[in-house]
Order: structure tokens, then sequence, then C-alpha cells
């Protein structure tokens, strides 16, 4: 009966993130798309310009903080810290590090597809690849958190979930993207996330089917 129990309560981080995948990529295809039109949508300028409102310098200066989430300096020890602390990810570490690995290689594949320049500068924009990479990043905690006993889950993806907004608003409001680009990155750093816990997933599942 114990060893069975295990076995369920292990099995709880191994819901296959089916619909999270197609949700994200979904989204991504559409916005790629308005992106590749060439024109800036008023509801972009519209949100921008509202998010800009808001940024005042108090806010400006902790949005820098949070901003750094999206880069290597911050996530490549959160790699390391995601790996320390989930058995679960260190059983099958290449995928995670493939994940962070693909992310800003897709990031930047779509980036010159699209062509989109920046609000501000000449840089191309779509997608962000701050949001591209913190939503890849903290799409994988979220997956992973489902290992950790209750109410944790819940817990650790509310905080991922609040990480990747944070990170999203802080590209526009440091003036870096469109509003578009940044949920661009977001649905791109979703997708990512989800076909490596598909992945991870399916593993152990075919592990199980051997041993029956």
């Amino acid at each position: 009966m114990p060893p069975g129990g295990s076995a369920r309560r292990a099995a709880v981080p191994l819901r296959r993130p089916r619909g999270v995948l197609v949700v994200s990529a979904a989204c991504f295809v559409v916005l790629a798309a308005a992106a590749l039109l060439g024109e800036v949508p008023a509801a972009d300028v519209a949100v921008r310009e509202a998010l800009l409102g808001w940024g005042s310098p108090a806010v400006v200066a902790a949005l820098r903080v949070v901003n750094v989430a999206g880069e290597w300096r911050a996530l490549l020890p959160g790699v390391v810290l995601l790996l320390a602390v989930f058995p679960a990810a260190r059983a099958r570490w290449w995928i995670w590090v493939a994940l962070m690995v693909a992310a800003p290689l897709a990031e930047g594949a779509v980036k010159e597809l699209i062509a989109r320049p920046r609000p501000e500068g000449s840089a191309l924009g779509f997608p962000s690849g701050h949001a591209t990479a913190a939503a890849a990043y903290f799409g994988a905690v979220a997956y992973l958190a489902g290992s950790l006993p209750r109410p944790l889950p819940v817990a650790v993806r509310l905080c991922a979930l609040l990480a990747v907004v944070a990170v999203a608003v802080a590209r526009v409001v440091l003036r870096a993207h469109w509003p578009s680009d940044a949920l661009g990155g977001v649905a791109l750093g979703l997708a990512l996330a989800s076909a490596a816990a598909m992945l991870a997933s399916a593993q152990p599942a075919a592990g199980r089917g051997g041993d029956g």
C-alpha cells in the first residue's frame, strides 16, 4: 500500500500539459501574424501609453530589478537552483537545460523572421527575449512544483505567474517593447516549457509501461 501511494503522489507532476501548449502556441501564432503585418495595433499603443503613465520613478526603479529575472545572470543560477530543488528535474536534467537553450534560439529566429522594430530604437522587438526566457523558466518551475507537498504547488505556481507578468510589464514600462512583443514572448516561452514538460512526463510513463 505505501509503495502504491508513493507512486500516485509521484504521478502528480506528470500530468501532460497539452492544454497549455495548445493555448500558448495558438496565442503566439495569432500575435506573430499580427506583428508580421507591420502596423502597430491601436490597442498596443493605448496599453503602452497607459503603462508608461503608471511608471513613476519608484516603479521604474523596481521594474529594473524585476527585469533581471529575464536575463541570464539570474536564469543561469536559477536553472542550477531548479535542479537542486526538484529531483524530477535532476532525473531528466537535459530536458530543462535544453529548454533554456532553446528559448533564446527560438526567440532570436522569430525576431529575424518577423523583423518588427521596437517602439524606440531600431532593434528587433517581437517577441521579447526577456519575456520568452522568463516564461520558459517559470513555466518549468510551475510544472515541477507539482511534486511538492500541498499547499506548496499553489503558492509556487502563483509566484511563478506573478514573476512572468512582472517581467512582461517591465519590458513595456522600461520602453523596450510593445505590449504584444511581451505577450508574444510569454506565449512562446510557455509553449516551449509545456513541450518540455510533456517530454519529461512521457519518459516515466514509458518506464511504468515496461514494468507492467
